[in-house]
């Protein structure tokens, strides 16, 4: 079952694409969080939706927030995606081993496919989720103005 409006994040560490540690803990107090859990690095869908996030960036950075995407690729894969993908403060960790942990903790792991469905959770600066996401199925891309309208609540 999907972590849900109302509770607290799980707070995890995950690696990104330089190894670095990324707790998402270490956010709190200073920034949202837009957490978004996609299937695979480099599939068309999972490219048109990071895109569009990256088009975005400098209105994400006006809300105060960072935008974290995890997927149960190798820190590797992640670093060439963002690179291909231009992004520059959008930061991709991976979810790899042990595979698919923290997408299971958030309540999102496909067991029947071996990767996260795609969801995004808006988590405050106090760290509770002020708004999810969830695709019926990974084909799906979330409008991204709902994360824009739980982030004018959380900069209220």
């Amino acid at each position: 079952m999907p972590i849900e409006v109302g509770q607290e994040a799980p707070d995890f560490t995950l690696k990104d694409a330089g190894n670095e540690d990324v707790a998402i803990s270490s956010f709190r107090g200073r920034n949202n969080v837009v957490l978004v859990f996609y299937p695979l690095a480099f599939s068309s869908n999972c490219t048109r939706q990071l895109t569009d996030i990256g088009e975005h960036e400098a209105r994400y950075a006006g809300d105060e927030a960072q935008v974290i995407g995890v997927s149960v690729d190798s820190r590797y894969v992640q670093g060439r995606f963002a690179q291909d993908l231009g992004l520059r403060d959008t930061i991709l960790l991976a979810d790899f081993e042990p595979k698919g942990a923290v997408s299971r903790r958030y309540g999102v792991y496909l067991d029947e496919r071996g990767y996260s469905g795609r969801a995004t959770f808006v988590i405050d600066r106090s760290g509770v989720v002020r708004s999810a996401s969830l695709t019926d199925t990974p084909s799906e891309i979330p409008d991204e103005e709902e994360y824009f309208r739980a982030l004018a609540v959380c900069n209220l």
